[in-house]
Formats: structure tokens, C-alpha cells, sequence
């Protein structure tokens, strides 16, 4: 839950989460995109993007809901139902606001502290029902590609991810979005992969088990393999005469270092695209052991963001 915000103690009694990186870079681009950003996950709502107030943003796992919503123009009747919609939900916000002095002066410092965070998660509301009324009048893009179908089996953890990553190339050519995480979930069953017998979650706790660490390389062979995937279809389309991965910087890795014994040490990172000298592998153990959040910093910074620091960076993560 804290890969992508680097927040403190995970875990222990009354932890907080913070934002995420994502949506710190989401909050950048603002609305200059039809969806500000997009979180996607393989089997359930569970995601690793988090707002300003720590509240997790549910992921969407309906590959074939996201396209429809991306690409698919709804009919006439839907468009003006989905924009009556918004107008009751912008109304119903703007209802609540005049309730807030009301409630202020009769909740105790305590409360009121978790009544601003609960303004602040409707004023974020607000902000989200304006962008999306601007964008109901525009027409949605075109894309050369068959709308996916969803996978129901939930064994199938190669193909739900394999679809996943095929619709982040096209939200990023059409501009959908410029803000796009995909997160690969336990699926608590055996995954429909050849020589597996056993879940995912168990495999990674081995035991140093050669047998059961001959499954789970299986298994993440089949994730990494889509990830590759994803990397050969962004250095396809062309960008104002560059490849689409030259202008897109992708993080992929895992929230352990060491699975089998909860390590969140020595984590293996790729990165890939956004124009960095790539082909080669950095070790940094011996770095101080810097956190993954000095890399964000680093990303941000070379993105224009101004970020001197992100949850418990201790600078910018640099490399040779």
C-alpha cells in the first residue's frame, strides 16, 4: 500500500496513508487530458494510487469497460443522461458546502480534523465533475484497434494482465491520460500457467523450496513477458517524430525485495522510456541504501515538476 507513496510505518496501528506519486503527477498535468489519470488492476479494487488525504482510488479491472470509456462515443440518450448525472452531482456538492460552518462549530478538534479531510476529498470531487462536463461536448478519439474482451477466469493471470498493459499504449497515443498505473494482484488461485500447481502468494514464500522457486519464475517470466510487450508497442507509434517511449517513462517492479521473507529491501526496478541511457543494470545496494521515492523525485524533477522531496526520499536518485 505504500509503494507508490512512501509513507511511514505501513501497517501499524492508526497509519495514514499519503498521496502517491501518480496522483502528484496527475495534479500537474490538471486537466489537460480527458481523464486525468488511470488506475487499472488485474482481479480486484485494491490499488496502489492514493489522494491527497490517503484514500485509495479503486482500481477498474473491465479492460472492455475502460476502451468503452476512452473510446466507444455513447448514444445521444446516454450522453445527456450521463451529463444530467454530473449537474446532480455538482448540485448535491454544492448543497453540502453550505452545511460546513454548522458543522465545524459543533464537532470537537478531533473531528474537524476529519471533517477537512472529508471537504477536501469533495472539493476534489468537484474539481473531477467540472473536468468531466468539459469533456462530455468533445469527441472522444479513434483508435485502429478491437475493443477487448474481458477474461472472467480469474486463473488466467497472464491474459487479464497482458490486457491491461495493451490499453496503456492507447490511452498515451491518443492522450487519453498521461498518468497510468497498472497493478498486478494476487489472485488467490492456481494461475492458468504451465507447471504451476500452486498460488502465486504461496510461491513466494518458497522456503528456498527449488521446486516452488521453479514455479514462481514461471509465473513472473509470464508478468515480465507482458510487460515487454507493453515496451514493444509504445516503441511503435510515432510522437512529433519520436517513438512513443522516448516521451514516456515507465516504473515497473515489486514492493519486496525478498518475497519470502517480506524484505522490502534490493527491490528489482525497471525502468524503461523517457529518453534515459538504458541497457544496463545499477546496483545500488551499496548506495546507502537510498529509497525507491529518491527515484520518484529524480522522475518528477526531470518531468518539470518541482519536487525537492516525496515521502522519505533523502534527495534525488542519480546513477552512472
Amino acid at each position: 500500500m505504500t509503494w507508490l507513496t512512501a509513507a511511514r510505518k505501513p501497517g501499524v496501528a492508526g497509519f495514514r496513508n499519503t498521496v502517491s506519486v501518480d496522483q502528484v503527477v496527475a495534479s500537474h498535468y490538471g486537466n489537460a487530458t480527458r481523464f486525468a489519470s488511470v488506475t487499472l488492476g488485474t482481479a480486484n479494487a485494491k490499488s496502489q494510487s492514493y489522494t491527497s488525504g490517503g484514500v485509495m482510488i479503486p482500481a477498474e479491472i473491465s479492460p472492455a469497460s475502460v476502451f468503452s470509456k476512452m473510446f466507444l462515443a455513447g448514444k445521444p440518450a446516454q450522453v445527456r443522461k450521463q451529463q444530467r448525472r454530473l449537474g446532480e452531482g455538482r448540485s448535491i456538492l454544492d448543497q453540502l458546502g453550505s452545511e460546513t460552518k454548522k458543522l465545524r462549530s459543533q464537532a470537537s478538534a478531533s473531528d474537524n480534523h476529519l471533517l477537512e479531510d472529508y471537504f477536501q476529498s469533495v472539493r476534489q470531487a468537484e474539481m473531477k465533475i467540472a473536468a468531466a462536463q468539459g469533456w462530455m461536448d468533445k469527441p472522444k478519439p479513434t483508435v485502429d484497434a478491437e475493443p477487448p474482451t474481458d477474461l472472467s477466469d480469474p486463473s488466467d493471470l497472464i491474459g487479464r494482465t497482458q490486457l491491461l498493459m495493451d490499453l496503456v499504449p492507447l490511452a498515451l497515443q491518443t492522450d487519453s491520460s498521461r498518468v497510468i498505473t497498472v497493478t498486478v494482484q494476487d489472485h488467490a488461485v492456481v494461475p492458468k500457467v504451465e507447471g504451476v500447481s500452486a498460488d502465486h502468494h504461496n510461491l513466494s514464500h518458497h522456503g528456498q523450496d527449488p521446486t516452488k522457486i521453479g514455479q514462481l519464475e514461471r509465473i513472473e517470466a509470464g508478468i515480465i513477458g507482458c510487460f515487454g510487450s507493453l515496451l514493444e508497442q509504445l516503441k511503435r507509434p510515432s510522437e512529433f517524430g519520436s517513438r512513443l517511449l522516448d516521451n514516456t517513462t515507465i516504473v515497473f517492479g515489486s514492493n519486496l525485495g525478498n518475497a519470502n521473507a517480506h524484505e522490502a529491501k534490493n527491490l528489482p526496478i525497471f525502468l524503461a522510456g523517457g529518453g534515459y541511457d538504458h541497457g544496463r543494470y545499477v546496483d545500488l545496494r551499496n548506495a546507502h541504501d537510498q529509497p525507491l521515492c529518491n527515484l520518484f523525485v529524480r522522475l518528477m524533477q526531470d518531468a518539470g515538476i518541482k519536487a525537492e522531496a516525496f515521502g522519505q526520499s533523502t534527495g534525488r536518485l542519480t546513477w552512472t
